[in-house]
């Protein structure tokens, strides 16, 4: 004989009657002790992030801060000197180079955006071989960047490097590419667009195949062509990808460091290569004036900061707008 499922009307009463019977014979000690168990175990999960958050983040920020006003080598005591390296760093003619040079370098930021979203359209067409073409362009994403420095560092050399003996072939004299103040920072910025566009061609090619086909055929009905698709749907439907990639592109080029510091050691020609972090670098660990270099840190995060701010505030202010 088989056994009877019970309706879900005899289950929800049984279960009703089974929690009256428990808290009937359950005493209110045990309630209490069940409570604190609780409370402990709560306190426990909440309190390795929190340790976490003040040990690696809040006390290193404070220390920093601490640090940027003193005078100390890295070693040694600290030496309180108020605001005096800060009220050092506007008269430091090396500090504003390096500062300029380092929002001069995100002129790469629109070109890598600009290329990208050509290749993800390009490569979202289906064309044989996309699969390769995808790895291909990915793979220096994933590269040791030291590697592709110095690799970059041997193509652009004025006597046999490669770039210049391409343009010898066109019969055109190529200058010294990293020796030259004029053309050590567009030298760079092209390594550096080169270096990200797997990255941002993924992440566009991704966004690309979300767009609704609806839209576009819709599109197509109207009358619009290829580029009139792209800019009216296609680029306001990428728009949170876009926005992802300036705000971290903008970020990590505020830290540009290795490119400079392998391919340009000194800074550059007339300290036309060098950026913040990398003169934090020098005057921190060569120098020894680890005092000063933090507070050039402190402020390189200041204006970080006020960026990405005032970025999230564009870009709340346009999808308020859009709707």
């Amino acid at each position: 004989m088989s056994a009877q499922i019970p309706t879900p009307a005899v289950a929800e009463a049984a279960y009703a009657e089974a929690e009256r019977l428990d808290r009937e014979f359950r005493s209110p000690r045990d309630v209490n002790r069940l409570h604190r168990t609780e409370h402990r175990w709560a306190a426990l999960f909440m309190a390795a992030p929190i340790i976490g958050f003040l040990a690696f983040t809040v006390y290193p920020v404070g220390y920093a801060l601490y640090a940027s006003l003193t005078r100390w080598n890295g070693l040694g005591q600290m030496t309180f000197i108020g605001f005096e390296n800060y009220l050092r760093l506007f008269r430091d003619q090396y500090f504003l180079t390096s500062l300029w040079n380092t929002f001069f370098y995100m002129i790469g930021i629109p070109i890598g955006l600009v290329l990208s979203l050509l290749l993800a359209l390009a490569l979202n067409r289906g064309i044989p071989g996309q699969t390769a073409f995808r790895t291909i362009y990915y793979v220096p994403v994933i590269s040791s960047l030291a590697a592709i420095a110095i690799v970059w560092q041997f193509a652009y050399n004025g006597d046999y490097g490669f770039i210049n003996q391409v343009l010898a072939w066109f019969g055109i004299d190529g200058p010294d590419w990293l020796q030259n103040k004029h053309t050590v920072k567009p030298a760079i910025i092209i390594m550096a667009v080169w270096k990200g566009l797997g990255y941002s061609t993924l992440l566009y090619l991704a966004a690309i195949q979300s767009v609704p086909p609806s839209l576009i055929e819709a599109a197509k009905l109207d009358g619009a062509n290829a580029a009139q698709r792209i800019w009216t749907i296609v680029v306001p439907m990428v728009r949170p990808v876009t926005f992802f990639l300036v705000v971290t592109s903008i970020i990590g080029g505020a830290q540009l460091f290795t490119e400079v510091n392998i391919m340009t050691p000194a800074g550059g020609p007339e300290f036309s290569s060098a950026t913040v972090v990398w003169y934090i670098f020098r005057q921190a660990f060569r120098y020894q004036e680890m005092g000063y270099a933090t507070a050039m840190a402190v402020v390189l995060g200041i204006i970080i900061f006020i960026i990405t701010f005032v970025q999230f505030r564009l870009n709340r202010r346009n999808e308020f707008s859009v709707e």
